[in-house]
């Protein structure tokens, strides 16, 4: 096997790549990168067994081949690299990496010993653009829970609905819910499915807001693949019993509130200064007439803060957890937002004023007297 490349571009799929590679199980081949030859292509590999990255880059080369080589050494060789081209001779597991001057001589692995990545056939495939995609992923994610050991496993991942010209993902963690609805082209059967968190972050970082190109999605009955640019992510699927969201959402409301989405932030992030644990301190917010007033008492001190609101209905005095609320206003990504209440000990739901694509639950933190 013997190939030259681009240094830059295959430090770039190199760093992206060995971001699938695995950190916790310790069996060398996949702690590496699968490198393989065909016909003036180099194919990058990392692959962990739950979850990879395969990458494709132009290459001259001189004889076809595959070797696997420890993903941390090959990334450093070729991250310290000057710029320009770099060439692999590869004999048996001997690997002799140029560059100008420099030549390094390193151990790989026989590709052999790989494990082959899953394949994924057949279903309706479904195309997405870039930043809808990347846009709702964000509004969604955060919701997601991240230790399996604090909730279901089904909620570490993002739940997909695919119904006719409608995609819907959900994200959940027990505490919070958050749904974000897009009109899409998809004629094929209602399916849904639950994508891991680690796929989900790891695919936004691929994703590029203004491009014009689409995601391509394919899902199997255990694995699901995303193609974006140059790169394919494969990732298994999440089993198990996923919430009745729709059950867990109030169809009434017994006090509305319209409020400036930006003013709300503030207001709430001025109390995190006295915040020990949002865990154990939870704000008070108490809607009123015309205002929306926040507080919070803690061993560091105490804080009240005030800022317009229009409240309709009952006066209601609620706890939130700091951080849950905030990420509900930062996600709305509108300029005002509107809040509908029916008690201290209902869930609070938060959506936009004049837009059903998205809808934020947030389950409130019960509060003690301050007296």
């Amino acid at each position: 096997m013997k190939f030259t490349c681009n240094t830059k571009q295959l430090s770039e799929g190199c760093s992206n790549v060995m971001r699938a590679v695995s950190t916790k199980v310790t069996i060398p081949t996949i702690e590496g990168i699968l490198m393989e030859c065909g016909s003036n292509t180099l194919s990058l590999t990392g692959y962990d067994f739950e979850f990879g990255i395969n990458t494709t880059l132009e290459a001259n080369v001189v004889e076809a081949g595959a070797i696997v080589i420890n993903a941390k050494i090959l990334s450093d060789i070729i991250r310290k690299l000057p710029d320009g081209n770099v060439t692999f001779d590869v004999s048996g597991t001997s690997v002799s990496i140029t560059s100008g001057a420099a030549q390094y001589n390193i151990m790989g692995i026989d590709a052999d010993d790989y494990p082959e990545l899953p394949s994924v056939s057949g279903g309706y495939p479904l195309f997405l653009n870039q930043g809808v995609l990347s846009n709702m992923v964000s509004q969604t994610v955060f919701a997601v829970a991240d230790n399996e050991a604090t909730s279901k496993p089904v909620y570490t991942g993002l739940k997909f609905e695919l119904t006719l010209n409608q995609l819907r993902l959900i994200g959940v963690d027990g505490f919070r819910l958050a749904i974000r609805t897009e009109i899409v082209k998809y004629d094929g059967d209602d399916i849904s499915f639950i994508v891991p968190k680690k796929t989900i972050r790891e695919l936004i970082k691929l994703l590029s807001v203004d491009s014009e190109n689409d995601v391509s999605i394919s899902v199997g009955k255990r694995h699901i693949v995303f193609e974006v640019d140059n790169y394919s992510i494969i990732s298994r699927l999440l089993d198990g019993d996923f919430l009745d969201y729709n059950a867990s959402i109030p169809k009434t409301a017994s006090t509305t509130v319209l409020i400036n989405t930006n003013d709300a932030i503030k207001c709430i992030e001025r109390t995190l200064p006295v915040i020990e644990n949002d865990k154990k301190n939870p704000i008070r917010c108490l809607f009123d007439g015309d205002e929306m007033r926040v507080s919070t008492v803690s061993s560091l001190g105490r804080v009240v803060d005030y800022t317009h609101a229009n409240v309709s209905g009952d006066r209601v005095e609620i706890g939130f957890n700091s951080k849950f609320i905030l990420d509900a206003l930062h996600a709305a990504d509108t300029d005002q937002v509107r809040i509908e209440l029916n008690s201290a000990i209902s869930p609070a739901k938060v959506m936009p004023t004049n837009d059903k694509s998205f809808l934020f639950l947030v389950l409130p933190m019960r509060l003690k007297n301050e007296n």
